[in-house]
């Protein structure tokens, strides 16, 4: 039988979001969670703040336990050895035995190389996977922050989830123009409030998927699926380089026309596309296939079990700056795939 690529891999969420968004409050509330337990926690030692010192015992060392039993790691160096470290103490019994990472960013981090490491290192990818981006945004400051930073807003346009903070406090009509201009920058974003950092854990795992025999249909909040924005341009809409939209294809792929059209939409564009994820169908595949990549990196393709329905359409989201979606599908032309579906 045929081994799952996913299954045994450890799942990273990697939580962002701008200075004083509350990352760190969110995370000190979720690992009180006792299906969190397991969990473990690494922090950027140039973040807002450490992890609640309720929480954390004092200590030097780069790698500390928790109080209820979670793990929490320093980075000092760069975030794949810190990742290998870890996985190296684990299965050598020296930490606990956790079974997901927590990874928080620095408030002024870019999270797309982030995600490189994630994609680009054979050996990080044998043992762990990327399981979804959370950003946190402050629903009192979030939207000067998306008018004069531009970190916030690429935080906000490549996240699966996003968090708003702080709406307790916030003017309400504030709060509702938050959201209509995130839904406009992400379309495919699912996006919750968390009071005080308190939410529940299951907005913020369980996000991609976590083994081959994911049904495609379990994939929809991923993908962002039903909504119908196209990535037209939006009245009033302030972040007008950033554009997101997917493409829907109703006839499979051959491997060979689908590596022609990602490599040269990455060699020709590769630093404009911040985000590409999709569920593709392939010729003489079981199922689906899973497809990631940001900018220039694309993460090694998984193929599911199975289709659970008749719609076997490949669909991709493209999360991108200052390209127009005609452009791309002008490429998937070019190269010899199909036409995108109407």
């Amino acid at each position: 039988m045929k081994r799952d690529p996913l299954a045994g891999r450890i799942p990273i969420t990697l939580i962002t979001g701008f200075l004083g968004s509350g990352k760190t409050t969110l995370i000190g509330k979720l690992l009180r969670h006792p299906g969190m337990d397991r969990a473990a926690v690494i922090i950027n030692e140039l973040g807002d703040v450490a992890i609640d010192h309720q929480l954390v015992a004092a200590s030097s060392e780069q790698m500390t336990l928790l109080g209820n039993g979670c793990l929490c790691c320093t980075v000092r160096t760069d975030l794949q050895e810190t990742l290998r470290e870890m996985f190296i103490k684990r299965r050598a019994g020296e930490v606990i035995d956790f079974d997901r990472v927590f990874v928080e960013t620095t408030g002024l981090a870019d999270p797309v190389p982030v995600l490189h490491s994630f994609q680009s290192d054979g050996l990080l990818g044998a043992q762990f996977r990327l399981d979804g981006v959370v950003t946190v945004v402050d629903a009192v400051n979030g939207m000067g922050q998306l008018d004069t930073m531009p970190e916030a807003v690429k935080q906000a346009a490549v996240a699966d989830r996003i968090v708003l903070s702080k709406t307790d406090i916030a003017d309400a009509n504030a709060v509702s123009a938050l959201i209509a201009r995130l839904t406009a920058l992400n379309p495919f974003v699912s996006i919750s409030t968390a009071i005080q950092g308190e939410i529940d854990p299951a907005t913020l795992v369980d996000i991609g998927p976590a083994s081959a025999k994911t049904l495609p249909a379990e994939l929809s909040r991923w993908l962002g699926d039903g909504n119908t924005y196209l990535g037209k341009k939006l009245k009033g809409n302030h972040d007008a380089a950033i554009r997101a939209f997917s493409l829907r294809f109703e006839q499979p792929f051959t491997w060979d026309s689908l590596n022609a059209a990602l490599q040269t939409l990455t060699a020709l564009r590769g630093p404009d596309l911040l985000r590409v994820k999709g569920i593709v169908n392939v010729e003489g595949e079981p199922g689906p296939v899973i497809l990631q990549a940001a900018q220039h990196v694309i993460h090694p393709p998984v193929t599911l079990a199975g289709w659970n329905d008749a719609d076997r359409s490949t669909r991709i989201v493209f999360i991108v700056r200052n390209i127009a979606r005609e452009a791309v599908e002008s490429l998937f032309v070019a190269v010899g795939t199909l036409r995108p579906a109407a």
